[in-house]
């Protein structure tokens, strides 16, 4: 697993590596303390009939850790993997955590309603943030059910609600409750 972490904030400034490949994030903004250890999310996986590809060179102890901070999980050999990062409130990514918390508070102080407030409780109580990044032009109906699984598997163990760039913030049901993906002046 590398140490470094590519996470780009939810903005309209892309990179040069992402004006080449597209990328789509999503998050959990997670209340639990700590992240559950690798290998509790590919049981998970694995129970729900996906069959997790994980990078070849993986220690086998990494899968016990908790305090991991990125790993690539394939769903399709034929299809570039999903990244997964986890920045904490505390320890070396902190300034991502950090980062992340504000941008998404910011974005969510142009909107009133209870929705909103009950979402910024989330974000404010957040822990630590989740975060899925995959290229959508090579992304299938199964990636994007991979990924959904993911982000269902933290937001049901974390105490999390799930983000999803150009889209918004979801309920636990699966329904948008703060749409971002209009600009709000």
């Amino acid at each position: 697993m590398a140490k470094d972490l590519p996470i780009l904030p939810a903005t309209d400034q892309p990179t040069d590596d992402a004006q080449a490949e597209p990328h789509q994030y999503s998050r959990v903004f997670c209340q639990k303390e700590n992240s559950p250890p690798l290998r509790v999310l590919l049981e998970f996986l694995t129970s729900r009939g996906q069959t997790p590809i994980t990078p070849p060179n993986m220690d086998n102890n990494m899968l016990d850790e908790w305090a991991w901070v990125q790993v690539t999980l394939g769903y399709d050999r034929n299809r570039k993997p999903i990244q997964v990062f986890c920045a904490r409130d505390r320890g070396t990514y902190q300034d991502v955590f950090d980062t992340e918390k504000k941008q998404f508070l910011d974005l969510l102080s142009a909107h009133d309603d209870v929705e909103a407030g009950l979402v910024r409780t989330y974000v404010e109580r957040a822990r630590f943030v989740l975060t899925t990044r995959f290229i959508q032009n090579d992304m299938t109906d199964e990636g994007y059910d991979f990924n959904g699984w993911i982000l269902e598997f933290y937001q049901d163990q974390c105490n999390g609600i799930v983000q999803i760039d150009n889209q918004g913030f979801y309920s636990p049901k699966g329904d948008l409750i703060v749409d971002l993906s209009v600009k709000v002046e």
